[in-house]
């Protein structure tokens, strides 16, 4: 905790599911919270009273549309007024719906309004949230950026075209984030998971068939929870993995090589 005390975290979807599990890991260990939520303020300020009381940190919540990246530069301004420093950046919101909206859908049903939504998402709302926290990052000596990805741009998942071939997109992006701010000494990488037992996994059509599937691939014979993938984030951001970045790292429970 002593590496990570007093440094803030600003992530973005965090009032359930991985994205809340992530924000958990990182008060546990004395980490300043700013979390981003898209509609439910009760929800998203509660959460943040819950982190101040149990863990003695400073949390904060701030409505974003991650489908207006315009949204991240107001955003990080009112981030600014209520912290000093931004040290780590986790590009966690995602949307999804039918194939007309967020993309979710069978090949020949996806539509140019759905796979741009999930475009702009996914990676424009990585590089416009990673440009703004960079600029807050350097003038701290650097920090740590990690974008969230699936297993699902590796392996078929039924209806996940559109959002595993915008998940292999901003693993590309982040390398390239990788090498350019390096010498701003940020470190970017991605965590990859596998099927994770949230709401959002729930909401596909065949969920009892993709978790019935994914335990039996699985060499833990489990599903992975968001705890697993919280873990892993959290990682990437200490001093431990000082010397990774550019890097995809896959969390899936061995999923994807059976």
């Amino acid at each position: 905790m002593s590496n990570m005390k007093g440094k803030t975290l600003v992530i973005t979807g965090a009032t359930k599911g991985i994205g809340q599990a992530i924000a958990e890991k990182f008060a546990q260990q004395g980490v300043n919270i700013a979390f981003t939520y898209n509609s439910n303020a009760e929800t998203a300020n509660v959460l943040a009273q819950e982190w101040e009381s149990k863990y003695g940190v400073k949390a904060r919540a701030y409505p974003l549309n991650i489908l207006e990246p315009d949204e991240f530069k107001p955003l990080f301004e009112a981030i600014d007024a209520d912290f000093d420093r931004v040290d780590f950046f986790v590009s966690n919101a995602m949307i999804y719906g039918r194939p007309v909206v967020g993309g979710y859908g069978k090949f020949m049903r996806l539509k140019p309004k759905g796979l741009n939504n999930i475009y702009t998402a996914t990676v424009n709302a990585f590089v416009v949230g990673t440009q703004e926290a960079a600029k807050r990052m350097e003038k701290v000596g650097g920090g740590a950026v990690v974008t969230m990805s699936s297993t699902g741009n590796l392996i078929y998942i039924e209806n996940y075209a559109g959002h595993g071939t915008n998940k292999a997109a901003v693993e590309a992006m982040s390398r390239y984030a990788a090498v350019e701010l390096g010498e701003m000494n940020i470190r970017v990488n991605a965590v990859s998971g596998g099927p994770i037992d949230t709401d959002a996994l729930k909401a596909f059509t065949n969920y009892e068939e993709v978790k019935a599937e994914t335990i039996k691939r699985s060499a833990l014979n489990r599903m992975g929870s968001p705890n697993d993938i919280a873990g892993a984030v959290y990682f990437l951001c200490t001093e431990e993995a000082s010397w990774i970045t550019g890097q995809t790292i896959i969390v899936d429970g061995g999923t994807t090589f059976r």
